[in-house]
């Protein structure tokens, strides 16, 4: 499965976003913590502060009270005094023995749980090094702080656990945050909106340049002169990227220069090896010809004439042969130069095939008239390249069938030739357009490559499929000319 790519304008722009959201959500979280330790603080320093005066109310107590100060009179000393100390220091309190059961308490009615405090309580409590615990606990939603702590005698020996319940009140404290959150939702918003138009700005200044480099190097083609990128107001890596492209185009032109001298100079020594070739096969002939005529030749013999007139005729068939090689490479050589002209496509190909008598031709066309700026000439000589080349690859084919399909698509027009013959090999097709390259057992090769040069020089296309021993198209197309009505 492939995944679509995500641009790099889109990743920067979101990954800006991303980024003040998640600002947004750490700075709301830091908050909210920071307020519930504040929070946290305040009712531990409250409740502190509240023990600390509380157990000064009581020691003032114990050394005023006539009871002697052991646990056994604890009733008896803060049966009325504990709810004077509540009523100074405003609070509610109570007073447990050391084995936790409840001695007094100024808060009615109690808990369930109160008249004896937990094993826990009371381990966790002895075990203090400073003979203070504190017990958290939730009820019904609401947050409690329980302070537990000795109460101790004038000789400093305990004789009593003092208990101060607290209530943690954050109705302030959580109003307060909630109107912060609001304020500073109210500011993100904003922040968001600005940064959305800053990121926008921001992105599409990085990417324009990067969008300038991805066309310039899409439109990037080797057989052509491009052009340089030259921006102002780019950054030092842009700067960088761009001046590595524009290196890379004067690279790419040098390169393109020498390759083309390079290829010319290829495809002459090769033309040279062909024209060799070509006529050293004629003159060898000839010389054989020269010398058996010489050696066998009698001014006497009765048939002189005669065997002078064959010795003629054999030396200007190989001459002709010479000529008809000169011929071809001249062609082939010089770029067909191109006549602007009118002409009407259907016409011209009808009679362009009414040279070939072959009955297996065939020519289907839906258009009545199709007009093409194009040289005459030029048309019949591909169409005749074409069809001449099909008819003799079909050759040794018992029911040859030749196809010319003339069409029309998008203000293009378009002749293919088909055939049944014996088609181009896989390994062979990419050097059909080769100046001496053939299939056949004669011939120098030299059609389909000037036809190619033809056709590019008038703006047309030429393209071919085959599969061999089934069916080979040569497919030659060219823009309509739109007539005026």
């Amino acid at each position: 499965m492939v995944h679509p790519q995500i641009s790099l304008q889109a990743r920067i722009f979101f990954a800006m976003i991303l980024l003040v959201l998640v600002a947004s959500v750490l700075i709301a979280g830091v908050t909210i913590y920071q307020y519930r330790e504040q929070s946290n603080r305040y009712h531990q320093q409250r409740l502190e502060r509240k023990e600390s005066q509380l157990q000064t109310s009581i020691d003032y107590i114990l050394t005023q009270t006539p009871y002697e100060t052991e646990e056994v009179f604890l009733d008896s000393i803060f049966a009325e005094t504990i709810f004077q100390i509540a009523d100074v220091q405003n609070i509610n309190f109570r007073v447990y023995n050391l084995s936790g059961k409840l001695i007094n308490s100024t808060q009615f009615p109690l808990e369930s749980d109160a008249t004896q405090i937990s094993e826990q309580v009371l381990s966790r409590l002895k075990l203090s090094t400073e003979g203070h615990f504190i017990e958290r606990k939730s009820i019904e939603g609401e947050q409690y702080r329980s302070s537990y702590s000795y109460i101790f005698a004038n000789n400093q020996s305990p004789i009593g656990i003092l208990n101060l319940p607290y209530y943690d009140d954050d109705s302030l404290s959580s109003m307060e945050l909630k109107n912060f959150l609001i304020r500073l939702v109210q500011v993100y918003l904003l922040m968001l909106t600005i940064a959305i138009l800053l990121a926008y700005a921001v992105v599409k200044y990085i990417t324009q340049f990067l969008e300038t480099i991805s066309e310039k190097i899409t439109l990037t083609d080797f057989n052509k002169t491009n052009e340089k990128i030259t921006v102002s107001g780019a950054g030092k890596e842009i700067t960088n990227l761009i001046q590595a492209y524009n290196n890379m185009v004067d690279q790419l032109q040098d390169s393109a220069v020498k390759l083309a001298k390079g290829e010319r100079e290829q495809a002459w020594r090769e033309m040279a090896k062909q024209v060799a070739h070509e006529i050293q096969n004629p003159l060898t002939p000839m010389r054989l010809s020269v010398q058996s005529f010489e050696r066998n030749f009698n001014l006497n013999d009765s048939d002189a004439t005669q065997k002078i007139a064959d010795f003629s005729n054999t030396l200007i068939q190989q001459i002709d042969t010479m000529s008809t090689i000169a011929s071809a490479f001249s062609t082939f050589a010089e770029m067909p130069a191109q006549k602007s002209e009118t002409i009407e496509v259907v016409e011209i190909t009808r009679l362009a095939l009414d040279i070939f008598k072959e009955k297996n031709i065939h020519f289907h066309t839906s258009s009545k008239k199709v007009f093409v700026e194009l040289d005459r000439t030029h048309l019949i000589r591909i169409i005749n390249n074409l069809v001449k080349n099909a008819v003799q690859a079909c050759q040794e084919v018992k029911e040859a069938k030749i196809q010319v399909e003339l069409t029309q698509k998008n203000n293009w027009v378009c002749i293919a030739v088909t055939d049944n013959g014996i088609g181009i090999k896989d390994s062979e097709s990419h050097k059909i357009f080769e100046p001496n390259f053939t299939t056949k057992s004669s011939g120098m090769g030299l059609g389909l490559g000037m036809v190619k040069n033809i056709v590019h020089s008038c703006g047309g296309t030429i393209d071919f499929s085959s599969i061999p021993n089934e069916k080979t198209s040569f497919k030659v197309c060219f823009p309509i000319k739109l007539m005026n009505v």
